[in-house]
């Protein structure tokens, strides 16, 4: 199992392209494949798709610091993030209070940035997709 490899994998209900521009203005994320709908070699079976998903993101991997993670719109308009965060460890106070505020741009602050006995800077945002980020300086 030396080879395994696990990454998160996201599922934005239609919004994908709107993520990819806010995380990419937010934190830094880089595309580096992107696949529409439309694209994709093999038909899809009738009924899949939400009516005007062909212009939508089949899937993508885009890359955040070192971490790489993939996402889609999925095949419908819903979607929950559930019973998980993203961990985000900056290296310095500034960095991490400039994420911590762009992650919060209209979403919900959860626990507001502050000094912690682990982090001199920690705090808990779910952004406006509804994605929990837990943002913090790395030791």
């Amino acid at each position: 199992m030396s080879t395994a490899l696990v990454q998160p994998y996201l599922f934005f209900a239609g919004r994908c392209d709107e993520a990819l521009e806010f995380y990419r203005t937010a934190v830094g994320a880089s595309v580096l494949f992107l696949m529409r709908y439309k694209e994709n070699p093999d038909a899809m079976p009738p009924g899949v798709l939400a009516p005007g998903f062909e212009e939508k993101v089949m899937h993508v991997t885009f890359q955040i610091g070192g971490t790489t993670l993939m996402g889609s719109d999925g095949c419908d308009t819903t979607s929950r993030f559930d019973g998980f965060n993203l961990s985000l460890a900056l290296p310095t106070e500034a960095e991490a209070d400039r994420a911590f505020a762009a992650l919060s741009e209209g979403g919900q602050v959860r626990m507001p940035m502050a000094k912690t006995f682990w982090s001199p800077r920690f705090g808990m945002v779910t952004d406006k997709f509804g994605l929990g980020w837990m943002v913090t300086v790395a030791r």
